[in-house]
């Protein structure tokens, strides 16, 4: 089965489309400056909101770690998601304070990019354009992967099905392709989680 990933929630309509929906994940940023930011103390009042079956990936890019660990312990977020220069010295200190799964993405470019990504010791791998970039990548640099992956960059209901074809992967993750005009779009929400589901 395919899981689906719904990033960058950020508001009390967003999260009683996914308490509807019911994807495998949704996805918290914790980067101040991006337009789906939130807050920790907002994070955790939608999470109180949030279905509790639903876990909640913290999106994070070089924070500082003591953050990251606070939030899994807090119950705020129950897996998270690593997009910046975080080495393997940053994975072993989060890994030792939590047992919760960690993710770490990659930006896939080249089969180097590939390599590098199999290398890192996270549970699982998320591989992108690029962070937030909303477009795609050559899916073709990422077949036969063994190790469980997220895919994500420019997923949308209209490409999603020839993406989980092709990758096979372990969850696929969007955000932009289902938003209108910045937000997220309960139908657009609905059609890419009954295409994903209808693969399985």
């Amino acid at each position: 089965m395919t899981r689906i990933k719904i990033c960058g929630l950020r508001s009390e309509d967003d999260i009683s489309y996914a308490n509807e929906l019911k994807p495998n994940y949704i996805g918290f940023v914790f980067l101040k400056g991006r337009a789906r930011y939130v807050s920790p103390e907002r994070a955790a009042y939608l999470r109180e909101l949030l279905d509790p079956s639903i876990p909640a990936v913290g999106v994070f890019v070089n924070e500082p770690v003591e953050n990251v660990i606070s939030l899994l312990q807090s119950g705020t977020i129950q897996m998270a998601q690593l997009h910046g220069q975080e080495d393997t010295s940053y994975f072993k200190v989060l890994r030792d304070h939590c047992s919760h799964p960690i993710m770490k993405a990659f930006i896939v470019k080249t089969k180097e990019d590939v390599k590098n990504a199999l290398n890192y010791p996270s549970d699982l791998l998320l591989l992108d354009n690029g962070m937030g970039s909303g477009n795609s990548f050559d899916w073709s640099l990422i077949q036969n992967i063994e190790k469980p992956f997220f895919l994500a960059g420019g997923l949308n209901p209209d490409n999603v099905s020839a993406a989980i074809s092709l990758t096979h992967p372990f969850g696929v993750d969007v955000s932009s392709g289902v938003e209108t005009e910045g937000k997220k779009d309960f139908n657009k929400m609905k059609a890419f989680v009954d295409i994903v589901r209808s693969q399985n």
